[in-house]
């Protein structure tokens, strides 16, 4: 036969055993609410996740320093035009919140003192580009991708140059897409070799032009200081 024994637990320790288990519920830590994460737009000025750049801010940049402008013939040759200078200008049209794309407007992009190593070029009167304003978008993706497109028709480069023959004109439009890359340690737009096809000009000109630049910093002039930009 089996007896069972139950054991009596004082009355007392009963509630200084319930009282410290509430003491316990009141002191214990209630956990962290996570901090809210603020809100950064694509591009920002004077630092990454800085003040936004707001639409309609001017932008503006030169060709990065040490580096030239070049337009040559094929992609991997070094015959054509270069040009010490080069400036580029634009605005900016949104700019919403990371992750996604900024757009703007390119309303500029000039070139000075340029030269020639063609054979029978003695000068570069001028290189200009036309139907600007092109449009412009960058991306906060992996490797900051920037395209370009021609918003008022194709994006058009010229070439007016002095040779043996007399002054020549070539006129080149883009084929295929106008792409290139931000970099937020230089601040920079960077584009390389992208494909331009003779359009029209004179039998001396080369069936095709490949442009590649590099320009920074890019800097917010409408900001105080003209701030450089940074890509979120």
């Amino acid at each position: 036969m089996r007896f069972s024994r139950r054991l009596a637990v004082p009355a007392a320790a009963v509630a200084a055993l319930a009282a410290t288990t509430a003491l316990a519920v009141v002191v214990a830590p209630a956990s962290a609410a996570p901090a809210p994460v603020a809100a950064v737009p694509v591009l920002t000025a004077g630092s990454a996740g800085g003040s936004a750049v707001a639409p309609g801010d001017a932008l503006a940049a030169p060709l990065a320093g040490g580096t030239v402008a070049t337009f040559y013939s094929t992609a991997t040759s070094t015959t054509g035009v270069t040009c010490a200078v080069s400036q580029l200008a634009g605005k900016v049209l949104t700019n919403p919140t990371a992750p996604g794309s900024a757009t703007g407007s390119l309303t500029g992009l000039t070139f000075g003192s340029c030269t020639s190593n063609v054979t029978g070029v003695t000068s570069v009167r001028s290189l200009t580009v036309g139907n600007l304003p092109y449009g412009i978008t960058v991306s906060d993706g992996p490797g900051l991708p920037v395209t370009l497109g021609g918003s008022t028709g194709a994006i058009q480069a010229t070439a007016v140059l002095n040779s043996w023959f007399g002054t020549i004109t070539c006129t080149y439009q883009l084929s295929g897409a106008f792409s290139g890359n931000a970099d937020n340690s230089a601040h920079s737009l960077a584009f390389r070799s992208e494909h331009f096809a003779k359009s029209g000009g004179s039998a001396l000109c080369p069936a095709d032009g490949y442009f590649s630049a590099t320009y920074g910093p890019v800097t917010d002039t409408t900001q105080a200081g003209g701030p450089a930009v940074y890509v979120n």
